[in-house]
């Protein structure tokens, strides 16, 4: 068992407060992701939670026990820091096998130890090299590995992943997500991608500017996000929005004026909202669909085939940017001007204040 609580942390560094009373609750064997941009204060969080920076206030819980002031050693932790930290003279047997001989446990115990991190991990056939004649990924999961033989209850990760090219990050999410199933082990993980989180998270935390902005599974956040910030942040490619004026507000559908004159309906929770307002509306490019009578009128600055998609860059209404997902056979052109539609229920309004309108759900439609 590994819970960990944080309880209305907050962090100053002199005259600035880079996190806010911020307040967690992780469960056993459960994966969470901190995202959120740079300077949000994820990191620091990590550090704080690992015992390598002080909470300027609040506590810590781990299995219900305060490890505030405890010793990062004692408080069942192990971190895999960006960097892979690894010795370049020691092989990899000898790197793994590290924290052990500092801990001077006997021999018999650290083969044991190292030998089932390292088929966990798949070096068993690397265990003399050394970490120059290895891949990237190689040398993180060696990383990797000095944390398993500790046997902490936690495992922390500090974008572990971002040394490595685009094709090998790939492939390591799909690792880390077998390697928290089979150690069945609690992780915490901090990354800036978006896409990392989404893929691996069993809950995402989004910080922003010290506070969490939203805490929810992938889905939950991706269908549901509470603000604009959230809204913009997850997915690929990001949301689009567009300003536009509360027409006609009916209880379970709102319709609205785009700035270039066209007209929509969307399906939200219309509590709060009056005609006349600006509100602005969000459309994830995924939802967009190509439709000669539609109100979105987008001029295509650049297009990307990736063969089953499309993506469509360019501007609505004059000057806002605009990303649109099409199929992949798709018969348009850069240059050209295309109209585009969304379903009622897949569009979102936020009020002036950034905060989402409660979508419908579809099954409410029907």
């Amino acid at each position: 068992m590994a819970t960990l609580q944080l309880k209305n942390i907050v962090k100053s560094f002199g005259p600035t407060t880079v996190l806010k009373d911020v307040s967690l609750a992780i469960e056993d064997k459960e994966f969470v992701v901190f995202v959120g941009p740079s300077g949000c204060g994820k990191t620091t969080l990590l550090r704080i939670v690992a015992g390598l920076e002080e909470a300027t206030e609040g506590s810590i819980l781990i299995d219900d026990i305060d490890v505030s002031e405890a010793h990062p050693i004692d408080r069942g932790i192990s971190m895999v820091f960006q960097s892979y930290a690894l010795y370049p003279h020691l092989s990899v047997y000898e790197n793994i096998a590290f924290p052990l001989r500092v801990a001077k446990r006997p021999e018999n115990e650290i083969k044991e130890r190292v030998n089932k991190a390292a088929s966990i991990l798949q070096l068993e056939e690397r265990l003399q090299f050394k970490p120059g004649q290895l891949s990237g990924g190689q040398r993180q999961r060696v990383a990797i590995g000095r944390s398993i033989v500790r046997n902490p209850k936690v495992f922390l990760f500090d974008e572990p992943l971002s040394n490595l090219d685009a094709a090998l990050r790939g492939d390591m999410r799909v690792e880390l997500s077998k390697l928290h199933r089979s150690l069945d082990t609690t992780m915490i993980y901090v990354t800036h991608d978006q896409v990392e989180a989404m893929t691996m998270a069993d809950r995402i935390v989004v910080l922003n500017g010290g506070i969490v902005e939203q805490c929810g599974s992938p889905m939950d956040l991706y269908l549901h996000p509470l603000n604009k910030f959230v809204a913009g942040f997850i997915g690929h490619p990001k949301m689009n929005f567009m300003p536009a004026i509360v027409g006609r507000v009916e209880e379970r559908l709102l319709h609205v004026q785009l700035k270039d004159g066209g007209t929509m309906s969307i399906s939200v929770d219309t509590a709060g909202l009056t005609a006349g307002e600006t509100v602005d509306v969000g459309i994830r490019p995924e939802h967009v669909r190509l439709d000669e009578n539609g109100p979105i009128s987008m001029e295509v600055d650049v297009l990307e085939r990736l063969g089953a998609t499309s993506i469509a860059h360019g501007k609505v209404q004059g000057d806002a940017p605009f990303c649109s997902s099409l199929p992949g056979i798709a018969d348009i052109r850069e240059g050209s001007t295309i109209k585009l539609s969304v379903k009622p229920e897949d569009a979102y309004v936020f009020n002036s204040d950034g905060q989402a309108q409660q979508r419908l759900a579809a099954l409410e439609l029907a």
